[in-house]
Formats: C-alpha cells, sequence, structure tokens
C-alpha cells in the first residue's frame, strides 16, 4: 500500500527543491517562524491591552480572585 501525500507535499515533491536542505536549515527556518509569531501574538496582545484599559491580566484586585 503506497503512502498518500498531503497536496503540498506532493507538489513539493514532483517540483525538486534546487538542493536538499539539511536538518539544522530547517529547524532555522522553523525557530524563525515561531519567533515572528511569537512577535506578532505580543504585539496583538498589547494592542488589545491598550486599546482596552481594565480588562488586562493586571488589572484584577485582590478581591476579584475570591
Amino acid at each position: 500500500m503506497t503512502k498518500k501525500l498531503d497536496v503540498g507535499t506532493a507538489l513539493e515533491k514532483l517540483r525538486g527543491s534546487d538542493e536538499p536542505r539539511s536538518r539544522m536549515t530547517i529547524l532555522d527556518e522553523k525557530n524563525k517562524a515561531l519567533e515572528e509569531e511569537m512577535r506578532r501574538l505580543r504585539a496583538e496582545r498589547l494592542r488589545l491591552e491598550r486599546d482596552n484599559p481594565g480588562h488586562g491580566p493586571s488589572s484584577k484586585s485582590p478581591a476579584d480572585t475570591k
């Protein structure tokens, strides 16, 4: 039985990359993508906290936690 590939993987195999990428190169690319996503999410969180004062995580008083 043959293994089924998703469309993206099949297209990459058909196109063939210019040169095989090393494991470290692939991990570096994934790491860079994750860092960009974290930066984007932090910016979004700061924007939301700025636009909604009093609704951020640090706005709870001790009485609210009971």
